[in-house]
């Protein structure tokens, strides 16, 4: 029940965040995605090397509704984060392993193969995680910016590792 409210929220919060930009007309098929040209802009991905993002609509920095899409390299593993927005996704393709919580558990993960919808519940202490296998994946994820990445643990927060 409380993911048809989430799921209601965003598409009920998206057409007055599209009076202040209006949607493009755009189609894409799978292919077309994994061949587009990547964001510089790391805004709400893990900020890890092999994750990058293209933003779709919107800008995630700003009060507004986005959607990205999340590029993971094969063998990727994304250690337990929060972001500030209630964010809803979409595997796109490749076999997403997801799970929530603190620290990164293996255990934990549930598979999600392409087609998959879930959930990152928004604010500090709704922690999640994941980790790709041996394919890509690409995830379409959508909130209402501004969003942001805080890592449960500093220390796994790739931009805390590269000021050292």
């Amino acid at each position: 029940m409380s993911m048809r409210l989430v799921i209601a929220a965003v598409f009920l919060s998206a057409p007055s965040a599209a009076i202040s930009q209006s949607l493009p007309e755009m189609r894409m098929t799978p292919q077309e995605i994994r061949a587009s040209a990547l964001d510089s802009n790391q805004i709400g991905s893990s900020g890890l090397p092999g994750v990058h993002t293209k933003v779709v609509f919107g800008d995630p920095s700003r009060p507004n509704f986005y959607t990205i899409l999340l590029f993971v390299s094969p063998h990727t593993t994304i250690q337990a984060h929060s972001h500030r927005d209630d964010r809803i996704a979409t595997v796109v393709s490749g076999e997403w392993h997801f799970g929530y919580g603190d620290h990164f558990d293996a255990k934990s993960l549930k598979t999600l193969p392409p087609g998959s919808v879930y959930s990152e519940p928004g604010g500090i202490g709704h922690n999640h995680f994941a980790r790709t296998d041996a394919e890509a994946v690409i995830v379409e994820i959508s909130g209402y910016g501004p969003t942001d990445t805080h890592y449960f643990d500093a220390r796994n927060d790739p931009k805390s590792r590269e000021s050292k």
